[in-house]
Formats: C-alpha cells, sequence, structure tokens
C-alpha cells in the first residue's frame, strides 16, 4: 500500500489543508496524528466553503476515512460545532471519521488555564487551551477519550488532576 505524507515545518498557516484536500483524492485514508484546533483550514466543495479545525480537509471527499489520532487534543464541543457544519453542506461524518480513544481531551479548565496564561504571558495563544492540554498529556494527568466510557474511572482522573 502506498503512503502519502504532508508534514508542515511551521506552526501552521502553511496550506497543508488544500494539500491534503488535492492529494485526498488518491487516497482511502487521510490521517491527523497531532495537533489542536488552532489553526483551520478553508475548503471549498461544490461551491460550498467549510472551515475546519480538527477534523482533515479529506473528510469532504466521498471515500475518504478520516482518522483523528492519539497525538490529538480534542474539545468535544468544539469537534461538534465542525461535525455540525459537515452535516449543513450534506456530509454525513459519522460512516466516515473515527478518533483515537488515545486522544486527549481538551476539557474547559484548559481553556480558562490558557486565558489566565496569556494574561499574565501574552505569548498569542488561541485561547482555546490545546497548551494546556498538551502539559496535562505530558504529565500524564490529561484525560483520554476512553476515560469516557466508565464514569467512575472518568471521575477518578479527573479528581488526579485538581488534586495536582
Amino acid at each position: 500500500m502506498e503512503t502519502k505524507a504532508v508534514v508542515g515545518l511551521q506552526w501552521g498557516d502553511e496550506g497543508k489543508g488544500k494539500i491534503v484536500d488535492l492529494l485526498s483524492r488518491e487516497v482511502d485514508y487521510v490521517v491527523r496524528y497531532q495537533g489542536g484546533n488552532n489553526a483551520g483550514h478553508t475548503i471549498v466543495k461544490n461551491g460550498k466553503k467549510v472551515i475546519l479545525h480538527f477534523i482533515p480537509s479529506g473528510s469532504l471527499t466521498p471515500h475518504v476515512k478520516c482518522i483523528l489520532g492519539n497525538g490529538m487534543v480534542i474539545s468535544l464541543s468544539d469537534l461538534w460545532e465542525e461535525l455540525e457544519k459537515l452535516i449543513q453542506i450534506g456530509i454525513d461524518p459519522f460512516q466516515r471519521i473515527y478518533i483515537s480513544e488515545r486522544a486527549h481531551l481538551i476539557m474547559p479548565y484548559h481553556k480558562l488555564l490558557d486565558a489566565a496564561n496569556e494574561k499574565k504571558s501574552q505569548i498569542g495563544t488561541t485561547l482555546k487551551g490545546i497548551g494546556p492540554a498538551y502539559a496535562d498529556k505530558y504529565a500524564r494527568k490529561g484525560i483520554r477519550l476512553a476515560d469516557l466510557r466508565n464514569k467512575d474511572y472518568f471521575v477518578k482522573r479527573l479528581k488526579k488532576v485538581f488534586e495536582e
């Protein structure tokens, strides 16, 4: 099986989404292996413009399955908004988009931490909680999608975050 990779060497805004959109006609899967919803990619299909942040641009190509990998940090509420945008233009994302259960979640407190850090340091963050979510991931205290399967385990993991 042939593999094609599009890897950015900067901090976004490189045009990766447009390249992936073009290449998606030739592949079966588009995998996003890392990142959050900071940089967006604008895709136009059948005259309809869609701005995506989490979901790879290949999602607009009918036969392509899209995978959000375990290196990503995902805000479920923001992801849901994106899925709704796809539905509004006639794309059923639920048959073609797969999310790794090992992907870490951007929790509401990550966004609050991001805002507090930005107020203090003014580094130009998007205020979407991406940095704090990755900090929790690397500290091995982040919440993963799989943690939501079991309420008791989820509560235990959440308590661990707030104890530290």
